[in-house]
C-alpha cells in the first residue's frame, strides 16, 4: 500500500455539483477557506451525532472528552497566539477553530447527547449555511448579492440554533406557539425555499409551496378535495416544529444514516476504491466485443455498491468510460446513455443504496437489510440488462473490444488493493447481522479511515516484517470492536491520527481525510435540503389527508385492472421525477400511491420498491433527465438525445418491477402456499423468466441479435417478453414457446448467412449485419 495511493483525491468531488449546478470546490479567498471549515465542522458534528459518542462520560476520574477537547483547543489556541506574536499567518487556523469549537458548544450543552429534534433542526440550519455560503462565493453577483446569500444562510442557521437553545421550552409549550416562534417558524419555510430554489431550481419549491397553499386555503376547494381548515398557527406548528412537517422521518434519516455513508463512500473513493473498480472492470471486459461499453456497465455496478448518488457515478466513471467509449466507435450520445442508464442503477445497488433505501425503512417500518434483500436480484438483472443492451449495440455496428496489451490484470490488481473491500465486506455482514445501518455505517468509516491513515503509518516503518506486525495488530484491535464496542476503532482513530502527524506523509494523508469531510458536507446539500423541503408536502398529508383522495383512486382503478394502477403510479414517478429528485419523488409518489397498491394485495417492500424503482428511471426521461444531462458536458453531446438513447438502453429494464408485483419472489419476498425447496425453485424460475424477458426486450429494441432482425422477429421477441412479464401459467406458455421459435429461426438464418458470405464473390457482411 503506498502513501500516494491512498491519499490520491477522489474523481466524484464534482458529484454535488452536478446534482445542483454548484462547482466542485468552496471557492477562493477569505470566504471560501470560511465555508470550507464550516462543511469541516458540519461533518464533524454529524459524525459525534450518528456515532452517539457521550461527551461528557468520564472514562478516568473526573476527565471527560469535554475536558480533553477543551484543552485541546486551548492549545490550539495558544499556538496561534505565538504563531501571529511571531508574524507567521494564522489565517486558516483562526477560520478553523472558530467554527469547530462553536461545533463543540453545541454538542457538549445536552448530557448524554443530543436530543434527536435538535439534531433535526441543526442538520437543516448547517445545511442552509453551506447552501447560502456556496451560493456567496459560485453564484452571487457583487457584494450586495454575496453578502444577501450568507445572510440567508446564516439565518437559517439561527433557526437551527433557536430550536436548540429553547428546546425545553418548545417542548414545554408543544402546541402553543409564542409570537417568535411563529416568526421562526415562517422563516425556516422561507428561508428553505429560497435556497431549494437558488440551489437545485424551481420545480421541487413549486410543488411544495402547492401543497403549503392547499393546507391553508384548501377548505374553500370543492369536495372531495376539501378539509376542515386550519389556522396559519396550526399549519406553521405542524411544519416548522416538532417531526411531522420539515423535520419529519426523511430529515431524521439524512442527519443520520444518509450523511453518515456519504462520508463512508468519500473515504472510500479516496482510499482508492475508484481505481480499484475501473481496473477489475477493465480486466475482465475491456478486451470483450464492445468492451468500454461493458467497463463502464460493469465499473458503475461496482461504485453503486459504495456510493448511493447516480449523478456522483455518472461524474465519476464517466470521466473515462465515456471517453473511452467514443475512442472505440461508440456514438457520443450512447457513450454518454450507457453511462447514464448503469449509474443510476447505483441507487438500488446494495449495500449502500441511495438515500431513498433509508427512508422507505425508516418510513415502512422494516430493517434495512430487508430493502436490501428486496433489491439485490433486481439490481443485479438491472446491471444484466444495461449490459445486454451495449453487448447488442456492439455486435450490431462491429465494435470490437480493447487490446488486451492495454489492459490491466483484474486478478493483480484485486490483489494489490484487496484490503480496500473489508470495510464494505464488514459493512454487509453487520446489516445482515441484525445491526442497525446507524453502527453498520459508522463502523465502516472508522473501519475506512483506519485504513487510510493506517496505510501512511505503515508506509514510514522502515522493514516488512514490522510493517506486517503492524497490520496484523491494526486488524485485531479492529476486529475487537465485536467484542467491546465500537469505542475501540475510534480509540484507534485518534491514536493513528496522533501517530499521522510525526510519519512522512501522514500530515498528507490527514490533510486528504479533512478534504474527505469537507467534500462530504458539500455532496449532502442536495439530499439534505430535499428532504427538509418534502417535508411539507408529508406534513401537508399528515395534516390534512389529502394523499387519501389519490389512494382510493388508484384502489377503485386497480379493483378492475392491477395493470392499470401499476401503469398510473408509474406515470405519476416518471412525471413528477421529470421535475423534483427521486428522494421527494418517492416521499410523495409512495404517500400517494404505494398504501393504494397494498390495499391491492401488492406485498408492503414491493409497492414501496415499484415506486422507487421508477422514481428513479425519471431521471433518465427527458425533458428533464438529471443523468443524461450530468453525462452530456463529458460526452460532448446534447442532454435530449443522451437521455433518449439512455431510455432505449434501460428500456428492458422496466420489467422488473412489474414482474415482480406479479410474483414477490423476484424480490425474495414470501409468497402465499411456498415454502422450503418449492419457493427457491419458483426464485429461480422467476430470475430466469425475468432475465428472458429483459433479453427479449432488448433485442426487440435494438433490432440485432447475431444479425439484424427481421421484422417479424422483433414483433416475435415483443410479444413473447410481453406475455412473459404477465404472471398467468398459459401466457408464460406463450411467452416460452414464441421466444423459443424466435430464436431458433434466427440463429438458423444467421447460420445460412454466414455461411453464404464464406462462398467466393459473397456480399460485404456489414451491409447485412449493420
Amino acid at each position: 500500500m503506498t502513501d500516494d495511493r491512498i491519499g490520491q483525491q477522489a474523481t466524484t468531488q464534482g458529484a454535488a455539483g452536478a446534482e445542483h449546478g454548484l462547482p466542485d470546490h468552496f471557492g477562493e479567498g477569505f470566504a471560501g477557506l470560511l465555508l470550507f471549515w464550516i462543511a469541516v465542522a458540519f461533518s464533524v458534528f454529524q459524525i459525534v451525532t450518528a456515532f452517539g459518542i457521550p461527551l461528557d462520560r468520564a472514562f478516568l476520574p473526573g476527565v471527560d472528552l469535554i475536558t480533553v477537547i477543551t484543552a485541546a483547543f486551548v492549545l490550539w489556541a495558544i499556538k496561534i497566539g505565538i504563531d501571529a506574536a511571531r508574524h507567521k499567518p494564522v489565517r486558516e487556523a483562526v477560520l478553523a477553530i472558530i467554527p469547530l469549537v462553536l461545533t463543540m458548544v453545541l454538542l457538549s450543552r445536552f448530557g448524554g447527547g443530543v436530543p434527536s429534534q435538535v439534531v433535526r433542526a441543526l442538520h437543516v440550519g448547517f445545511l442552509c449555511l453551506v447552501a447560502g455560503g456556496m451560493l456567496a462565493v459560485h453564484r452571487s453577483h457583487g457584494p450586495l448579492g454575496r453578502w444577501m446569500a450568507w445572510c440567508l444562510g446564516i439565518a437559517g442557521f439561527l433557526v437551527g440554533l433557536y430550536q436548540w437553545t429553547f428546546y425545553y421550552d418548545l417542548l414545554d409549550r408543544a402546541g402553543d406557539l409564542t409570537s417568535a416562534d411563529f416568526v421562526v417558524g415562517i422563516a425556516v419555510i422561507a428561508i428553505l425555499l429560497i435556497l431549494v430554489w437558488r440551489v437545485m431550481g424551481p420545480a421541487l419549491p413549486i410543488v411544495a409551496g402547492l401543497f403549503l397553499a392547499y393546507c391553508l386555503l384548501g377548505n374553500y376547494l370543492p369536495a372531495p378535495f376539501d378539509h376542515r381548515g386550519y389556522t396559519p398557527e396550526q399549519v406553521i406548528e405542524h411544519m416548522s416544529f416538532g417531526t411531522e412537517g420539515i423535520y419529519t422521518t426523511p430529515t431524521l434519516v439524512s442527519a443520520t444514516y444518509i450523511f453518515l455513508f456519504i462520508l463512508f463512500g468519500s473515504f472510500l473513493e479516496r482510499a482508492g476504491m475508484i481505481k480499484l473498480f475501473t481496473d477489475v472492470a477493465m480486466g475482465l471486459f475491456g478486451g470483450a466485443r464492445g468492451g468500454p461499453a461493458k467497463v463502464a456497465v460493469f465499473s458503475s455496478a461496482l461504485m453503486g455498491t459504495i456510493s448511493g448518488s447516480g449523478v456522483a457515478n455518472v461524474v465519476s466513471t464517466g470521466q473515462f468510460t465515456i471517453p473511452l467509449m467514443k475512442r472505440f466507435g461508440y456514438r457520443a450520445a450512447f457513450a454518454g446513455g450507457v453511462e447514464a442508464t448503469a449509474s443510476m442503477g447505483g441507487q438500488i445497488m446494495p449495500p449502500v443504496m441511495g438515500a431513498v433505501a433509508f427512508i422507505m425503512s425508516e418510513t415502512i417500518g422494516v430493517p434495512y437489510a430487508e430493502v436490501v434483500q428486496a433489491a439485490v436480484v433486481p439490481a443485479m438483472l438491472y446491471f444484466a440488462s444495461a449490459f445486454w443492451a451495449v453487448h447488442l449495440e456492439a455486435g450490431r455496428y462491429g465494435l470490437t473490444g480493447m487490446p488486451r496489451a492495454e489492459l490491466p490484470n483484474a486478478l493483480a490488481a484485486f490483489k494489490e488493493n484487496w484490503f480496500l473491500v473489508l470495510p464494505l465486506a464488514m459493512l454487509v455482514y453487520l446489516l445482515f447481522a441484525g445491526y442497525t445501518p446507524l453502527f453498520a455505517g459508522s463502523v465502516g468509516l472508522a473501519l475506512t479511515v483506519a485504513l487510510i491513515l493506517g496505510a501512511a503509518v505503515a508506509a514510514g516503518l522502515a522493514h516488512q516484517a514490522v510493517r506486517v506486525v503492524f497490520w496484523v495488530g491494526l486488524g485485531l484491535l479492529a476486529a475487537s470492536f465485536l467484542e467491546f464496542g465500537i469505542f475501540v476503532i475510534l480509540a484507534l482513530v485518534l491514536a493513528l491520527v496522533i501517530a499521522s502527524l510525526f510519519v512522512q506523509g501522514g500530515p498528507e494523508t490527514l490533510a486528504a481525510c479533512r478534504d474527505a469531510l469537507a467534500a462530504g458536507a458539500r455532496q449532502a446539500l442536495p439530499v439534505g435540503l430535499a428532504c427538509a423541503v418534502v417535508g411539507l408536502v408529508i406534513g401537508t398529508m399528515t395534516l390534512t389527508g389529502i394523499g387519501s383522495i389519490f389512494g382510493n383512486w388508484v384502489v377503485s382503478v386497480g379493483k378492475g385492472s392491477l395493470v392499470l394502477s401499476l401503469i398510473l403510479t408509474m406515470l405519476v414517478s416518471l412525471v413528477l421525477g421529470m421535475g423534483i429528485p427521486t428522494i421527494p419523488n418517492y416521499i410523495i409518489t409512495s404517500s400517494l400511491a404505494a398504501p393504494a397498491l397494498l390495499q391491492l394485495d401488492v406485498p408492503l417492500i414491493v409497492s414501496h420498491m415499484f415506486v422507487f424503482y421508477f422514481g428513479i428511471m425519471a431521471d433518465l426521461t427527458p425533458p428533464v433527465a438529471l443523468a443524461a444531462f450530468a453525462a452530456a458536458p463529458i460526452a460532448k453531446e446534447g442532454g435530449f438525445k443522451i437521455g433518449f438513447q439512455a431510455l432505449r438502453i434501460a428500456l428492458p429494464g422496466f420489467v422488473i418491477p412489474y414482474m415482480a408485483v406479479y410474483d414477490p419472489s423476484l424480490m425474495l419476498q414470501p409468497v402465499a402456499g411456498l415454502a422450503g425447496t418449492a419457493y427457491w425453485l419458483d426464485v429461480a424460475y422467476m430470475i430466469f423468466k425475468t432475465a428472458l424477458a429483459i433479453g427479449l426486450w432488448g433485442v426487440a429494441a435494438t433490432g440485432f441479435l447475431r444479425v439484424r432482425l427481421l421484422l417479424w422477429e422483433r414483433v416475435a421477441a415483443t410479444l413473447a417478453a410481453m406475455s412473459l412479464v404477465v404472471a398467468v401459467p398459459l401466457t408464460d406458455q406463450i411467452g416460452l414457446a414464441l421466444a423459443a421459435i424466435t430464436f431458433v429461426a434466427h440463429v438458423w438464418r444467421a447460420r445460412r448467412l454466414a455461411a453464404s458470405r464464406s462462398r467466393p464473390g459473397s456480399a460485404d457482411p456489414a451491409a447485412t449485419t449493420r
